[in-house]
């Protein structure tokens, strides 16, 4: 009986994400918001709460985290990431300082502590790659050039990640100051050993993991990616930073292979993982933190705008251009949410979970509105200044001119 309502449940969230991401794609929205309703209308305190299957979607959802840093992983080969980091790290560092801030003074206002501070830094700071890239295809903007200097803001997003979640994990784990550094440590050193190993012995571990037949290279990539995920958490350093470094030591046509083959089972677990972070956050814990979600959402949208601008500036674009490249950053999401998952995995603070829910659904919702809409309302505001400007300077010349023939 147990066995027939897990499969019940389960069935039937799978169908409802189908129904959902169908609705979404219908008008062109992101459908990460309508998963995370989803997930609080059948967690605690919502509609009708699941029992046989939580355990089984708990599961699923760690699989998601796994394969979304994995896929994001493949984005990158080894020497990508080195050069981004040498040509573009100071974006990187204001990127940090403008968005990471604000997540962390919200924290300590709200008295939260600074365990709290830490993880909505992360937060407010963290982009959503997979809604940016799906914006960028829908305006038909891959090609523009502005659009290297946003992936190399997410890039080094990515990248931080791997020092940043050893980081949380030890601080939400309770770690003392010599765990903690232990752990950072072998963060850092299990990620310059795998950038390194890729650099220079990528190809032969490509030729390793490749096959032509698509069910073993499915079979190997994502076995490997599962077993190094469960051993960099044995190491207390985190299952999404060893299956992103996985993603990062493949390349060439392996990567370009598993991406294919790993994509619909990315988008399902994906939207498991959105759904069991909505069902252990009660909507009735939503409305006392909406509006302070609402102001970060609000704050953190114009920084991002603003680092934008700053990095497409340095990079030479044109200002059309950089508008672009800040309305694009705006959207948050699948980042965000991990960060907050594992602080309410631990219980550090229990309106943590459902003001990081608030903030992501605000931001994943206006986030391709601002990529849309962000420049032209900025050359509009900026013709319409530059015409008032130049009315006053006309009507002095006009008056100079007029005592100028009395």
């Amino acid at each position: 009986m147990h066995s027939a309502v897990l499969l019940i449940e389960f069935g039937s969230i799978i169908l409802g994400l189908g129904l959902l991401g169908r609705f979404a794609a219908r008008f062109r929205l992101s459908p990460i918001p309508l998963y995370l309703l989803a997930g609080l209308a059948f967690g605690e305190g919502g509609l009708l709460p699941l029992g046989a299957s939580e355990e089984f979607v708990s599961i699923g959802a760690e699989i998601g985290v796994i394969l979304l840093l994995l896929m994001l992983g493949l984005e990158y080969t080894a020497g990508d990431l080195v050069t981004n980091l040498k040509a573009h790290y100071p974006s990187g560092l204001v990127d940090c300082a403008f968005n990471a801030l604000p997540g962390a003074a919200a924290a300590l206002l709200l008295g939260w502590g600074p365990v709290a501070a830490v993880v909505l830094a992360g937060v407010t700071w963290i982009s959503s790659s997979g809604v940016i890239a799906k914006v960028l295809g829908d305006l038909g903007r891959v090609g523009n050039r502005e659009t290297p200097v946003i992936l190399s803001v997410l890039v080094l997003e990515d990248l931080a990640m791997a020092v940043y979640l050893p980081i949380v994990t030890a601080l939400v784990a309770g770690a003392g100051l010599l765990a903690g550094s232990v752990t950072l440590a072998v963060a850092l050193g299990a990620a310059g050993l795998v950038l390194f190993v890729a650099v220079r012995y990528g190809r032969l571990i490509s030729r390793f993991v490749s096959s032509d037949d698509p069910e073993k290279l499915l079979l190997v990539v994502l076995g490997l990616t599962i077993l190094v995920a469960g051993v960099a958490q044995q190491l207390q350093v985190s299952a999404a930073v060893g299956a992103f470094l996985v993603g990062i030591a493949l390349s060439g046509e392996v990567a370009e292979g598993a991406h294919t083959l790993l994509s619909p089972l990315r988008d399902l677990f994906a939207a498991v993982f959105f759904v069991f972070f909505g069902l252990h956050t009660d909507p009735a814990s939503i409305p006392p933190v909406l509006l302070p979600a609402l102001a970060l959402a609000v704050v953190t949208a114009a920084t991002k705008i603003a680092t934008g601008y700053w990095a497409a500036r340095r990079a030479g674009i044109s200002p059309k251009g950089r508008w672009r490249t800040g309305g694009a950053l705006v959207a948050r999401g699948e980042f965000s949410i991990v960060i907050a998952g594992l602080a309410v995995s631990a219980g550090i603070e229990p309106s943590l979970g459902p003001l990081a829910t608030a903030y992501v659904l605000i931001l994943v919702i206006v986030g391709p509105l601002t990529a849309r809409y962000t420049e032209p309302v900025a050359t509009r505001l900026a013709t319409r200044f530059g015409n008032a400007k130049k009315a006053p300077e006309s009507a002095s010349r006009v008056a100079e001119a007029s005592v100028g023939r009395d």
